[in-house]
């Protein structure tokens, strides 16, 4: 059974090149001939954050099912749903929910986008390891990206500029940490008219961002959980002053104590049949399940 939830109203490790064919090269030994006959091929196209995810349920697949052939590309949430929209994807990959405004849009061409919660994340937040910060507030966090702060000696760190770095506006990353973060959602300074701020830098794709932060001490970032190296340090993060500092993990996501989580969504053209549907009947399974830790992030069950 596929568990998910179809919605009528609003709910990119590894980058793969757009529309690069996966053939099964996972890390285990090859099965056995399956006496099934699976075969064919899909797409699957949108969130970078969702895409090493995706690579590894669909290496693993195709491991299994050698007939099949998946491909996978990253260009950002939007870019999947409008994809979607346009029905030149067979999966779109999603970190944000699709907003009303794209269900008219896909209704309008005869789409009737299908919301499947595949996996759980934690948006973290990166600064270089060199940083003497340890924990913001997200009102801390709000007034960095909203531009009101500038300086770390401001929320506690050393004297210098903050460099802001965001995803692009195609990303559901981006979408996400705006209205969560930024926007300061569910709390009583919440200003949904708040945006990034000018000297923000926007970039392509989520590794590029933890790359700079690496590289950068002043710099400040948000990955998804299967981005986080070594080279970074992760923040804890405070609802408020009074709130005891929380990073992400496996732990804190499930328990709900981590602040910045979300969920990580496939959308299908209707109920997904066929080939799709023992893809993420597979993605869903124990087995696919099990998984989603080597990606960093969080089952559904």
């Amino acid at each position: 059974m596929i568990t998910c939830i179809t919605r009528q109203t609003g709910w990119l490790a590894l980058a793969l090149v757009a529309g690069l064919v996966l053939t099964g090269c996972a890390n285990h030994e090859a099965p056995p001939d399956n006496t099934d006959e699976l075969s064919g091929f899909f797409n699957i196209i949108g969130s970078n954050t969702v895409t090493p995810l995706s690579t590894l349920w669909a290496e693993e697949f195709m491991m299994i099912h050698r007939k099949v052939n998946i491909a996978i590309s990253g260009p950002g949430s939007g870019a999947g749903i409008a994809a979607l929209i346009d029905a030149t994807t067979d999966v779109c990959q999603s970190s944000r929910p699709i907003r009303p405004s794209e269900i008219d849009d896909a209704h309008a061409k005869g789409v009737d986008p299908y919301e499947i919660v595949v996996a759980s994340d934690g948006l973290a937040v990166v600064v270089n390891s060199a940083n003497p910060v340890s924990e913001l507030t997200i009102e801390q966090l709000s007034a960095i990206f909203s531009g009101k702060v500038t300086n770390w000696r401001d929320v506690g760190g050393n004297d210098g500029p903050i460099v802001a770095l965001s995803r692009d506006t195609n990303s559901g990353t981006h979408v996400f940490f705006k209205e969560t973060v930024v926007q300061m959602r569910g709390l009583p300074h919440e200003d949904t008219s708040l945006e990034y701020g000018a000297n923000v830098q926007f970039l392509p794709s989520t590794s590029a961002g933890v790359t700079e932060t690496a590289q950068n001490v002043n710099a400040i970032f948000y990955p998804g959980l299967g981005y986080v190296t070594d080279e970074v340090k992760v923040l804890g993060i405070k609802v408020t002053d009074a709130d005891q500092a929380v990073k992400p993990s496996l732990e804190t996501v499930i328990d709900g104590s981590y602040p910045v989580a979300r969920p990580l969504l496939y959308y299908t053209d209707g109920e997904p049949t066929g080939l799709v549907k023992a893809f993420i009947e597979f993605c869903l399974s124990e087995q696919g399940q099990a998984m989603v830790p080597d990606s960093g992030y969080v089952p559904v069950r």
